[in-house]
């Protein structure tokens, strides 16, 4: 049975005491939970900006080439988390100075990704072809997550959300209005440099629950959901935590009761309450344009 995909010989009693003290008796599932929540956490507040910098594809290449980072781990006998996070970093700086350079940005940040996923594929052929580890670097095993993995990123975690914190105020005004916050003595440059690390270390975070070819997900869907239900920034932070922290949890515990892995639960998840997110706020836009209309008939 692969750690990825569990389901127990119990069933769901929809008893909410029962079935949670079922669902954290065995220590790999406490683990889980708690990786879960850090990682949910994490990308629910910096998928905010991720979502309102327009990052996304430089999310989505972080994510891959995070797999040849903890591809190549794997090959040096280490924890996958330390090349996770040493290879995301890297790539992080070099696409964080890019970031005001328009022209030819996505083509740096596309060459970058491709060169890092040849990269991984030489690391899996040198570790002798795939494996549980690597097959849990692309999809995600955050069952088979140790005391070890969860240490290394809760304390990413908790100095990504401290800079986050940190940098807050600038980081919005900056993502709002670049050049007017460049105009007001704001380090915009170095701003930029300093949340694509950030972006790094939840990469590497959601790698752990979802896989590389995953990840995105848990960064955009909350947060691009939160965006849409309010245009506050600490609300739509706090929603953007919320959602994330239902569908990883909502996940994990399905992929406790039914035969699938938990990443086709929490990306299945998040895509489904974006879409239903996209489709009420878009019938609430139109009825808002139809009076808006109406009522510039009338006055006329």
């Amino acid at each position: 049975m692969h750690a990825a995909v569990l389901a127990t010989n119990g069933s769901f009693s929809w008893n909410p005491v029962v079935d949670w003290q079922e669902l954290t008796a065995q220590a790999f599932m406490r683990n889980a939970l708690l990786a879960g929540t850090v990682a949910a956490i994490l990308c629910g507040a910096v998928g905010y900006f991720v979502v309102l910098r327009g990052l996304t594809f430089a999310a989505d290449a972080l994510t891959h080439i995070g797999f040849a980072g903890g591809s190549g781990a794997v090959l040096l006998g280490l924890s996958p988390v330390y090349g996770l996070l040493g290879f995301t970093t890297l790539a992080a700086l070099g696409i964080g100075a890019l970031q005001r350079q328009l022209r030819g940005r996505d083509v740096v940040t596309g060459m970058i990704l491709v060169e890092a996923l040849g990269l991984g594929v030489l690391f899996l052929r040198l570790s002798s072809g795939y494996s549980n580890q690597t097959y849990a670097l692309l999809f995600g095993d955050i069952l088979a997550l140790g005391s070890g993995d969860l240490l290394v990123l809760a304390g990413a975690a908790v100095v990504a959300l401290a800079a986050t914190a940190a940098i807050y105020r600038p980081l919005l005004f900056a993502s709002l209005d670049d050049e007017v916050a460049e105009a007001r003595g704001v380090p915009v440059r170095g701003l930029a440099i300093g949340f694509v690390l950030i972006v790094a270390v939840a990469v590497a975070a959601a790698t752990q629950v979802i896989g590389a070819l995953l990840a995105v997900a848990l960064i955009v869907a909350p947060a691009s959901s939160a965006q849409r239900l309010t245009r506050r920034s600490g609300t739509g932070i706090a929603v953007s935590v919320a959602l994330a922290l239902a569908v990883t949890w909502a996940g994990i515990a399905l992929a406790f009761w039914l035969p699938y892995p938990v990443s086709f639960f929490v990306v299945s998840l998040a895509a489904v309450v974006w879409g239903v997110v996209r489709a009420l706020t878009a019938r609430h836009r139109v009825r808002a344009s139809l009076r808006e209309a109406h009522a510039a008939g009338v006055a006329a």
